[in-house]
C-alpha cells in the first residue's frame, strides 16, 4: 500500500493542467481495502483541484458509473472536485495526468492491488480518446443522492453480513479493512436503519425488509 500511495501521490502532484479520471466509488465496498487508503485517494485528487500558494488548480474530469454511486456517501457534484459525469459503465479505473502519463490498476478495478504507469504516447492517446468518448455520452450527476426508500445503504451491507455471520466486532473490522471505531459506528448506523437497538433483533428486521 505504501508503494501505491507514493506512486499516486507523486503522479497527481506532478499535474500541471488536467486530470482525466475513470472512477467507481462503489468498487471498494466490501473489498477489504483499508479505510485510510480510500480517504487518501479522495483527498489526493481533491488537493490537486484546489491548489493554493501560487499553484493554479488543475482541471479534473471524472467519469463514474451509475451503479458505483449507490450507497456511497459522497457522490454529490459539489463533493467531487472538478467536473463529473455518470455513464452506464466505465471500461476500467484510471487516473491520467496532463494527457502524458496514466495510472491503470493491474486488475483494472482497484489501484490498491497495484498499478501500471503508462507513458507510451500512442497508448496514452488511445486512453485519452476513450475518456473523451465516455465523457461525450455521459450525463451530469444528480444534484441530490438519497437511498431508495426501504433500501439498504451500500456501505452497511458488509456490516449486516458480518453480523448475520456472527463475527466478532474485532474480526469483522479486520476483514472489512476498518478500524474498530469505524466498524462500531457503522453497526450503530445499521441498527438505526433497522429501527432497533438490539443486534439480535436486527437480523429479524433485516429479513422482514428483504435485506437478507
Amino acid at each position: 500500500m505504501r508503494e501505491v500511495t507514493a506512486a499516486l501521490t507523486s503522479l497527481v502532484r506532478s499535474a500541471r493542467r488536467e486530470l482525466l479520471i475513470f472512477d467507481d466509488p462503489g468498487s471498494c465496498l466490501g473489498q477489504c481495502v483499508p479505510e485510510e487508503f480510500l480517504e487518501f485517494a479522495s483527498a489526493c485528487v481533491r488537493a490537486a483541484g484546489e491548489r493554493e500558494r501560487g499553484r493554479a488548480p488543475v482541471g479534473v474530469r471524472r467519469i463514474v458509473p451509475r451503479h458505483g454511486l449507490v450507497g456511497v456517501a459522497y457522490p454529490l457534484p459539489h463533493q467531487l472536485s472538478g467536473e463529473a459525469r455518470q455513464t452506464d459503465s466505465i471500461p476500467f479505473k484510471m487516473i491520467m495526468v496532463d494527457r502524458e502519463v496514466a495510472a491503470v490498476p493491474l486488475d483494472l478495478e482497484l489501484h490498491y492491488h497495484g498499478l501500471l504507469l503508462i507513458r507510451d504516447p500512442v497508448v496514452v492517446q488511445a486512453l485519452v480518446r476513450t475518456h473523451e468518448i465516455w465523457w461525450e455520452t455521459g450525463e451530469e450527476l444528480p444534484t441530490a443522492a438519497r437511498p431508495l426508500p426501504g433500501s439498504l445503504p451500500g456501505p452497511l451491507r458488509p456490516v449486516l453480513e458480518a453480523l448475520v455471520a456472527g463475527a466478532t466486532d474485532e474480526a469483522a473490522a479486520t476483514r472489512l479493512g476498518m478500524s474498530s471505531r469505524t466498524y462500531s459506528r457503522r453497526v450503530g448506523d445499521l441498527l438505526a436503519a433497522l429501527g432497533t437497538t438490539s443486534r439480535f433483533r436486527a437480523g429479524a428486521e433485516a429479513v422482514r425488509k428483504g435485506w437478507i
